[in-house]
């Protein structure tokens, strides 16, 4: 025999006695390492140096439900895994990469949960209540830790990369609880610290409506909303803030006030345009006639909006030209009517307004020829004559005549 030939067999019994001992030496709970050398829908092969390729069936690869083995491993990937089982016989050997991953999970998820840390993980599924990721263990996010808004629909969350820090973590129970909107939120108030530390009162800037409420507008201006009261989104009413806006609207806003202690922002979307003050002057000079609607009715007048935001009084005077007791005789509110424009100060923000000057003035009443009955006669009318008629006042006696000498007795 020759040496190579000898040497050849000694590295064969060598190696068969290896094998002997790793077969013998593999045991149920073992921790072995591998490669992924197949992958079928429902599991994935290992090769681990042993006679035959183990063998993980897709329950034993993730913590989370896999819908195909390719979700969780790809060939040529190494792999730890646990011995689950083994059956020579039918050359069965049954491993577990989740048993493995679960074990080295917990210590770094206690860590990520004491350092209060950030990481990444990926939606492995959509179930009741939230959402599934594996991260060694099954973590779940509820729905209200997923978004800082609403979210009504998760179906298209599963594949998306999430970031989160660990809410709760019960190894006990096998309970880790996963949040995304603790990182959001502190992301949130970071940047509003910043943003509203820029902002100055006074401050014309743009921003989008993000949400609309019966009182008010929210805007987000650089990140952080602040509020549009209801009062300052146009310079006339406004009943709600739907009527006049609409989700994701681009607007000019104007900084009345910042509250960094309370975290509010105070806008207005009519101070950022010229008020209608501004242009009064220019649109309404004295004798114009316009039109306008009457907004309310007083014991003195009626104030007539002439132009949004606009209002004129028409003092109770100029109402009628004949005499009323109060406007409300003749006016209503909503009443569209035509005045004549007696004066205007912008200044000052008044109007003096006229409505009977838009009308032509009722003729005056004829004189009467001859007094009514009952009118009284003064003696200085009568003069030197006590024969004077009474004719015109509807007698046909004379003076004279009905009281004889008692005139004379008056000269």
């Amino acid at each position: 025999m020759s040496e190579e030939t000898k040497n050849v067999q000694e590295a064969a019994e060598v190696a068969s006695q290896d094998e002997m001992e790793q077969i013998v030496s593999l045991k149920k709970g073992d921790t072995v390492k591998g490669t992924i050398v197949k992958i079928e829908d429902n599991q994935a092969y290992v090769s681990i140096g042993y006679k035959y390729d183990g063998v993980i069936p897709i329950r034993e690869l993730s913590s989370v439900h896999l819908d195909n083995a390719a979700d969780a491993v790809q060939v040529g990937q190494e792999v730890e895994t646990k011995v689950v089982s083994i059956d020579d016989e039918k050359e069965r050997l049954v491993l577990s990469k989740r048993a493995i991953d679960s074990e080295n999970a917990w210590e770094e998820l206690e860590k990520k949960f004491q350092n209060g840390e950030v990481f990444e993980v990926t939606v492995a599924d959509v179930v009741k209540g939230g959402i599934v990721a594996d991260v060694g263990v099954r973590g779940f996010i509820p729905a209200s830790m997923v978004e800082r808004h609403f979210v009504e629909d998760f179906s298209d969350y599963k594949g998306r990369t999430l970031r989160v820090k660990v809410k709760e973590l019960d190894r006990e129970n096998n309970k880790v609880i996963l949040s995304q909107k603790d990182v959001l939120d502190e992301e949130f108030e970071a940047n509003k610290q910043k943003v509203m530390a820029e902002l100055k009162e006074g401050q014309v800037l743009e921003g989008t409506v993000q949400r609309l409420t019966q009182f008010g507008a929210f805007v987000d201006v650089g990140g952080v909303d602040g509020l549009v009261h209801v009062s300052e989104i146009a310079w006339n009413h406004v009943d709600k803030p739907a009527d006049v806006l609409s989700e994701g609207d681009k607007v000019k806003v104007k900084v009345l006030k910042v509250d960094p202690e309370k975290g509010k922002i105070s806008l207005s979307i009519k101070a950022a345009q010229p008020g209608p003050w501004d242009t009064a002057a220019e649109k309404f000079h004295t004798g114009d006639i316009v039109t306008g609607e009457v907004k309310r009715l007083v014991n003195f007048g009626a104030f007539v909006e002439i132009a949004p935001g606009v209002e004129g009084l028409v003092h109770i005077s100029q109402i009628s030209h004949k005499h009323i007791g109060t406007p409300h005789e003749v006016l209503k509110e909503g009443q569209t009517v035509q005045v004549k424009v007696l004066d205007v100060n912008p200044s000052e923000k008044r109007v003096s307004l006229s409505i009977k000057e838009t009308e032509e003035a009722p003729a005056p009443a004829p004189k009467s020829e001859r007094p009514s009955k009952g009118s009284s006669v003064r003696k200085e009318d009568l003069g030197d004559n006590p024969n004077v008629s009474l004719s015109n006042q509807g007698l046909s006696i004379t003076l004279g005549e009905r009281f004889g000498d008692k005139l004379s007795k008056l000269k």
